[in-house]
């Protein structure tokens, strides 16, 4: 198990965290590819990271539009896991 954050503590995370946002139930980022190629690649290498963590982000494509959404679902809310993911991702979108 891992501990729900509070309100305090998303919102802290989440300054360190480019462009994403959200509150306890879930945080957000959309980012724009250049192709929609790049979009299903981008997806495609966070679908390898999130595998390695055993922790999957909800993910809608539209055209070159990718949005990630996280939370913890066996937790109900905002984890340090979602927060690790996030910066993951951040990481590949470079």
């Amino acid at each position: 198990m891992t501990a729900l954050l509070g309100s305090d503590e998303v919102t802290a995370a989440l300054a360190n965290l480019d462009g994403w946002a959200g509150d306890t139930s879930g945080i957000e980022r959309s980012v724009k590819a250049g192709t929609f190629l790049d979009g299903i690649r981008l997806v495609a290498e966070v679908a390898h990271v999130a595998e390695q963590a055993d922790h999957h982000p909800d993910i809608d494509i539209r055209w070159r539009t990718v949005t990630f959404r996280l939370v913890t679902h066996s937790e109900g809310g905002v984890t340090s896991r979602d927060i690790a993911l996030a910066g993951q991702i951040n990481d590949l979108i470079g």
